[in-house]
């Protein structure tokens, strides 16, 4: 069966804005550090392992729930489209002017098997990442090509896999950085501004060039 993906153009900037949106720390990357710092760096991957995991739930629901909205009306999809990119400027203005979040993790001490599976619940059941995934990946499918359930299916496991390297790197770095970054209040603030501004920037980016995307 062929597979159907988006074009080269749309997935140049898939992955150039999955990048940055995982390269700037959220509260996944905090508890993988919390996680490295306490028990090792085992723990800290297994902790993403678990995470990533539970990604892989949000986006087959994605896709599935996408594509029938698509089959029953191409303007609701056009709507959920619109709809996910002021959520995205929402989740950017809520950074920027929501209250602070703690800037330490207090977490005890567990086996490797309790690592993945406190993972795997904490992602599954954050209603964010489900509705993150409901309004970042749609920007980016070219409903002209047909096949939206595997374009978004494709292009959540992309996100999956950079999201998994990542995260390796993080709780790789996390012995020595870890904890200072846990406990560094500048870097909270500048981390605050850097990703308010970028979901807003997205969230523009997706709503004004979404009637391009034929």
């Amino acid at each position: 069966m062929e597979l159907i993906t988006p074009g080269p153009a749309s997935l140049v900037v898939f992955v150039s804005a999955a990048l940055v949106l995982l390269l700037v720390p959220g509260p996944a990357v905090l508890y993988i550090f919390a996680r490295s710092v306490e028990q090792g760096r085992l723990a800290g991957f297994i902790s993403v392992i678990g995470i990533h995991t539970a990604t892989l739930v949000h986006i087959a629901a994605a896709a599935l729930g996408l594509s029938a909205i698509l089959a029953s009306s191409a303007l609701a999809f056009g709507i959920i489209k619109y709809a996910g990119a002021a959520y995205l400027i929402w989740l950017g203005l809520r950074k920027l002017f929501g209250p602070r979040q703690e800037s330490t993790v207090a977490v005890a001490e567990h086996k490797y098997g309790r690592l993945f599976r406190d993972g795997f619940v904490v992602n599954l059941l954050n209603p964010k990442t489900a509705l993150f995934f409901l309004a970042f990946l749609p920007q980016f499918v070219d409903v002209s090509r047909g096949h939206v359930a595997m374009q978004i299916a494709f292009l959540g496991l992309l996100f999956t896999l950079i999201g998994f390297v990542t995260d390796c790197c993080y709780a790789l770095a996390a012995g020595t950085a870890g904890g200072w970054l846990k406990r560094n209040r500048g870097y909270l603030q500048f981390e605050r501004y850097i990703s308010g501004f970028l979901f807003i920037g997205l969230g523009l980016t997706a709503a004004f060039a979404g009637n391009q995307r034929k």
